[in-house]
């Protein structure tokens, strides 16, 4: 409120007319040039996504276009209102702190002195400053009514949105098209992210947020420590001591997703992997979960390759991801792919990403949207970081399953596989063995260049003799003549699928470790290892 006001100001109604005009004099300010800085109401959501931070340093920006030599108000105490307006350079006034009962809690005096920007957000207050009389043009031309309230607040109400607009990247907007995989971090310690997830509040593509940030806190020091479990105030010590003086509301990132409209509060991305892995521990301690972040896996194929993908991810086993699949999700996958209705007709390399990204927003991912072609195969197993660690390969198309193992054999890459059927596993170790012939020599001599442009009949024989048609299910054997007759395609069920990224998951975990996991096919035939004669309780 500014000096035209002065009969509203809840610091003039606080101390009484006499006592304020005489703590102005004392403090070397006339009652003309002082403005009045009064409490904010924001809404709960918001408040933790930092909206509170910018009104606040808005209104300070506005009185100081606006000619205030001094700002005064009254902060409540008790949820650490007179500590956020330190922040800003607000500073108490001795004395003036007792109890009200209106509030509940004890109010205090708090003054600013524009002459002296002082706290941690002066660069901000500045900032906004700067935009200030564009923002109170912007309030005039939209035809607010300036009689309807006080101009200093319709200019701030309307001048927030226009100058958070002004300052957010041009090409800051948010993306839930069928090519959008990556989400965006925002951290509220730095100034340019708060601004622009203002702009992205205001934009109303935010459908949902969720902020379980404190009992994310919880887990933290609970598995660092996990004895603090049994005293409750020894849980809520270590988390104070964790947060360091910041608000749970500006601990950690926050996170975009655009394709789903959600934005999510999570903790700082090493803090986050680590309570995210907790569980493994036992089985994979700290030093190879960091060791297994820090590899780079290729997967090809994302029907079967899917599961492999979403199991590495869950389970820690790579940082860094190529995906590649030049097709789209249809009616029929639904059977075996982590899907809904609503991912049909988007790419599959698309869907495996979004799903990863949402276990692992930190998780580095290149897509292959077009598949795995002549042109894009140096790009997939090597760039400017080197080979990828581990291929797993999981493609229909016989030229491309040959090709593939050609370059990995070359850069010595080791190629896991599972065929979905029986429960079979292939591994060949190219790591380990860089004369190894492809797929086990079931081929002989073939080279990927023999197998392009094949029949149908003759894409299915060769695809057979990788397999090894004698080893088949029984299942698959009476289905193979009946497919492009009576079946569409090449049966497959989603235990299968699940099982595979099982399968591949835990091979590949060995290989990336060095632990003993040898070149090979087995077999984790369920129908065998479940039969009645293997139960173990008579």
């Amino acid at each position: 409120m500014t000096p035209e006001t002065a009969d509203l100001f809840q610091t003039r109604a606080y101390l009484g007319p006499e006592r304020y005009e005489e703590l102005l004099r004392e403090c070397g300010y006339d009652v003309a040039e002082t403005f009045e800085h009064s409490r904010l109401v924001v809404e709960h959501q918001a408040r933790k996504l930092g909206l509170g931070l910018y009104l606040n340093a808005f209104a300070i920006a506005a009185a100081r276009c606006l000619g205030a030599k001094a700002m005064i108000g009254t902060s409540g105490t008790a949820d650490g209102q007179d500590r956020f307006h330190e922040r800003f350079g607000f500073l108490p006034v001795p004395h003036t702190r007792r109890y009200v009962e209106q509030y509940t809690e004890d109010v205090v005096i708090m003054l600013y002195r524009s002459a002296v920007p002082a706290g941690e957000h002066a660069g901000l207050v500045e900032q906004l400053e700067t935009l200030f009389p564009d923002a109170t043009v912007s309030a005039e031309q939209a035809g607010i009514s300036l009689s309807q309230v006080s101009g200093e607040e319709t200019t701030r109400r309307h001048g927030v949105r226009q100058c958070v607009s002004r300052l957010v990247a041009e090409g800051m907007r948010n993306d839930s098209s069928d090519s959008c995989w990556q989400p965006q971090h925002f951290d509220l310690g730095r100034e340019p992210d708060r601004v622009q997830l203002l702009e992205l509040l205001d934009s109303g593509a935010v459908r949902e947020v969720l902020d379980t940030v404190e009992d994310q806190l919880t887990e933290l020091v609970t598995s660092r420590e996990p004895r603090l479990r049994a005293s409750p105030d020894a849980v809520e010590r270590a988390v104070t001591t964790q947060l360091a003086g910041a608000g749970p509301q500006e601990y950690g990132t926050w996170v975009w997703y655009p394709w789903s409209g959600r934005l999510v509060h999570l903790l700082p991305r090493e803090e986050f992997r680590l309570v995210r892995t907790d569980r493994n521990r036992g089985r994979i301690d700290r030093a190879q979960q960091r060791s297994l972040l820090g590899r780079r896996v290729g997967v090809i194929g994302l029907s079967v390759g899917s599961s492999a993908a979403l199991t590495f991810a869950m389970e820690g086993i790579g940082g860094s991801f190529k995906l590649a699949d030049f097709d789209a999700l249809s009616v029929s996958n639904l059977n075996r792919l982590r899907a809904g209705v609503h991912h049909l007709g988007l790419n599959k390399c698309v869907l495996a990403a979004r799903q990863m990204m949402e276990i692992d927003p930190w998780l580095d991912i290149e897509i292959h949207p077009d598949g795995l072609t002549d042109d894009t195969m140096d790009a997939f197993f090597t760039d400017g970081l080197g080979p990828i660690d581990l291929l797993v390969e999981e493609c229909d198309t016989p030229y491309v399953k040959v090709a593939a193992r050609e370059y990995a054999r070359e850069l010595g890459i080791p190629v896991v596989m599972d065929a979905n059927d029986r429960g079979l596993l292939d591994v060949e170790r190219f790591d380990l063995e860089p004369h190894r012939p492809l797929l086990h020599g079931l081929l002989g001599t073939t080279t990927s260049e023999e197998l392009r442009d094949l029949t149908h009949e003759q894409m299915l024989d060769v695809i057979l003799t990788m397999v090894d048609r004698d080893r088949l299910s029984p299942e698959l054997s009476a289905a193979i003549p009946e497919i492009g007759r009576t079946l569409s395609s090449w049966p497959q069920l989603a235990s299968g699928v699940a099982l595979g990224g099982a399968l591949t998951a835990e091979a590949a975990r060995r290989i990336l470790l060095g632990h003993p996991r040898p070149s090979g096919r087995f077999y984790t035939d369920l129908e065998v290892l479940t039969a009645g004669d293997r139960s173990t309780v008579s």
